[in-house]
């Protein structure tokens, strides 16, 4: 799945909550990158074995390199996806748009 694929799903998912807006489209490009980079990542982790620790030069072990980096890429998902409310816990708090008259259309327009 490339970076361009990720941006397009997101936002189709985005118009079908109701919440896409284009000027949001510069955060939903580093959402994708993140995305594309996890996605990558995570597979080279897979393919290692999920190698999770490296030896020291002192003879320990220590958190693999690529366990950190997906670990920051995790938060940093979340923190992106709070943003665009593509997770249930973010879209509990957004009024969505809604198809047709806004709320106040309607009530102006009941006022004849």
């Amino acid at each position: 799945m490339n970076k361009e694929t990720i941006k397009e799903q997101t936002v189709q998912n985005m118009e079908a909550l109701g919440i896409y807006k284009e000027q949001y489209d510069r955060m939903i490009d580093v959402y994708a990158e993140l995305i594309h980079q996890y996605l990558t990542l995570n597979k080279q982790f897979a393919e290692s074995g999920y190698q999770c620790q490296v030896g020291t030069d002192s003879g320990g072990a220590k958190k693999a390199p690529i366990v950190a980096t997906l670990e920051n890429l995790r938060r940093d998902i979340l923190a992106y996806s709070d943003r665009l409310c593509l997770n249930p816990k973010a879209i509990e708090t957004v009024t969505t748009q809604q198809k047709g008259k806004s709320m106040l259309a309607e009530v102006l327009g009941g006022m004849k």
